[in-house]
């Protein structure tokens, strides 16, 4: 009777056994699985990045291609039994006899960047949006200038003068990486404001032009006030205007200069980020008005492969009347180009027959990682949406 009660008592187990494991090793898997392919993913788009910097370099065409979607399958399968124990008297007992297995398979598709998205993503400018909303998660403005930023444009003698940033324009590349450092020294004394300009619109209508209706709904969407002597409607509406980088806290203007300041930028491109550093503030010692034109991803990739040997960029001190900065690095991204696979590289890829990995060792590595982690972010910030219908390529297995 002791032996047919251990029996009955083993099965049972069995079965929570087997129940605890698929629901252990479901979690397991996934979690693996998803930490696995955005890691994957992620080093996809760093060594394309890297790549198509060495393409630049030789001066062929960049081309990109996108995870459109990943798709993942699991099939856990257990087994599970009851046999009688091999030998002596334990042959009378019941030993249980399980086993399992976990299958995966993914079904990813890989949609090439080309056509109208190519243009959308890499060929056209980033607007001043996103380069306020990079400079708000608190990324340096010189970096982010200096890998952003094409030219500066400032008025001299009437006249719009514009400072490229391009080594081989000297006095040009001189100035502008001069003002960046201005810029940066105001943002290392916390005293750099970049803000979205918000005024104040008004307008006024005669009062018999509106309806009960009409009035309603304008009620919805401005503040409206009525005057009985000219018997009319004056509609007051908070407006987001340009963007404008200061030296000075910006809710200090007067209504009438937000708007002034928003007129003279809406004569502008909407790639171009206004700035005005007024004397008596700190950084006031030189005061400087303009605007910075950004450009695209394409020209960022052909200025970063242009700068490995064409068009090295040259150090710049500050301007006398700049305080002092926290960093102020030779390249704007330091690159290894080198027949051997550098040593202690975070990140390596082999095109055209070298060796191109991220400088990330001595003085300027982190300023490297930081500038390589900003052109990611660039690059995905340049995303519409990818296709997920046409001819992807799909890998499965």
């Amino acid at each position: 009777m002791r032996i047919r009660f251990c029996k009955l008592g083993v099965l049972p187990a069995i079965g929570f056994l087997i129940l605890g494991l698929s629901g252990c090793l479901s979690p397991i898997a996934l979690n693996r699985a998803v930490v696995a392919y955005d890691e994957a993913v992620t080093d996809t788009v760093s060594k394309q990045l890297l790549i198509n910097i060495a393409r630049a370099h030789h001066h062929q065409p960049i081309h990109f291609s996108g995870v459109s979607n990943i798709a993942a399958t699991f099939d856990f399968r257990f087994s599970a039994g009851a046999t009688p124990a091999l030998t002596g008297e334990a042959s009378r007992a019941i030993m249980p006899v399980f086993g399992g297995s976990v299958a995966e398979n993914p079904t990813i598709s890989i949609a090439p960047i080309e056509g109208e998205e190519f243009t959308k993503r890499l060929l056209t400018p980033f607007q001043e949006t996103k380069f306020l909303l990079l400079l708000r998660q608190g990324v340096d403005i010189d970096l982010l200038l200096r890998l952003m930023a094409k030219e500066l444009r400032v008025k001299e003698g009437g006249e719009d003068v514009a400072y490229r940033n391009n080594p081989t324009d000297r006095s040009g590349y001189d100035m502008f990486r001069k003002a960046v450092l201005h810029l940066s020294s105001i943002q290392d004394a916390n005293r750099l404001y970049a803000e979205s300009l918000v005024f104040e619109r008004v307008w006024t209508i005669p009062a018999e032009s509106v309806t009960a209706e009409g009035f309603k709904a304008l009620e919805q969407d401005y503040f409206v006030t009525y005057s009985a002597t000219e018997k009319t409607y004056t509609l007051r509406k908070p407006v987001s205007g340009r963007v404008l980088i200061t030296n000075y806290d910006p809710d200090t203007l007067s209504d009438e200069e937000r708007t002034a300041f928003h007129e003279t930028a809406e004569q502008h491109l909407p790639n171009d980020v206004s700035f005005d550093i007024r004397p008596g503030p700190f950084g006031g010692e030189w005061p400087l008005h303009g605007e910075f034109r950004l450009r695209s991803f394409n020209a960022m990739l052909n200025f970063l492969g242009a700068s490995v040997d064409e068009e090295l960029e040259y150090p710049v001190d500050k301007d006398p009347r700049t305080s002092e900065v926290a960093e102020n690095p030779v390249r704007t991204l330091d690159l290894l180009v080198q027949e051997t696979s550098p040593q202690g590289a975070d990140l390596t890829v082999y095109s055209h027959g070298r060796h191109y990995a991220v400088n990330a060792t001595g003085p300027q590595g982190r300023w490297n990682r930081e500038a390589f982690k900003l052109l990611f972010q660039l690059f995905q910030m340049t995303v519409t949406e990818i296709p997920r219908r046409d001819l992807p390529i799909t890998i499965a297995k």
